[in-house]
């Protein structure tokens, strides 16, 4: 889903990438770019797209939200892609994310358990909902506390629209610079403090462990 609430101008310049075999291309996913187009031309730029100019048979597996940058997994075979559809499906690929969030977190660690479901009249924030939201559960660890803001590890168990943000935000610390969740001088920020650090999964075609790292840019 698209973050509609700030204008589109992403990014230029090149995609790093981080891994390539004949079957996964893994890059690190700036800040400001889709995953895959938009509704409409002026959202047609998408970190796919680029890719796709280099390696057409490029092929989705998971994605990223646009405000969010880090770590992300392209198939370039139809078997590596359907593989890897599967093991996030059945949560084998583990998560680790980095985020800045607002105010000091007094506990150590934690895990956060709340139900997600989309906010239908104001599509596409997501919101708790205990009746029919689907599961949704994220650990997190406190990392370092600056300046009134905290640095934190995020290790989602599943992969709802918007997890973290909002788990974030009912914690009492929304994430810096998210122009959904964040209010105040809490969104005032020149970008949204996510990213996506770390993916640890078994290789969809050679069964061979992959510990895959993108550098916090923050």
């Amino acid at each position: 889903m698209t973050d509609v609430s700030t204008p589109y101008d992403p990014p230029d310049g090149p995609i790093p990438e981080i891994y390539r075999d004949a079957h996964l291309l893994v890059v690190d996913k700036p800040h400001g770019l889709l995953s895959v187009p938009g509704r409409g031309a002026h959202l047609a730029d998408c970190l796919i797209g680029r890719l796709a100019e280099r390696d057409p048979e490029v092929l989705l597996c998971h994605r990223l939200d646009r405000d969010t940058s880090g770590i992300m997994v392209f198939a370039l075979t139809k078997l590596a892609q359907r593989k890897m559809g599967r093991m996030f499906e059945v949560k084998r690929v583990r998560k680790r994310y980095v985020a800045r969030v607002w105010g000091e977190v007094a506990e150590a660690s934690g895990t956060i358990d709340l139900p997600l479901i989309v906010d239908w009249p104001n599509r596409p924030l997501q919101h708790v909902n205990h009746e029919r939201g689907k599961p949704a559960v994220t650990d997190w660890q406190r990392g370092a506390v600056e300046s009134g803001t905290t640095r934190m590890r995020l290790m989602p168990r599943t992969g709802r629209s918007h997890q973290l943000r909002v788990h974030m935000r009912e914690l009492g610390h929304p994430i810096l610079g998210d122009p959904f969740y964040a209010e105040g001088a809490a969104r005032d920020f020149p970008r949204m403090m996510l990213h996506a650090e770390g993916l640890k999964f078994e290789h969809p075609v050679t069964g061979k462990v992959l510990r895959l790292e993108a550098p916090c840019p923050f």
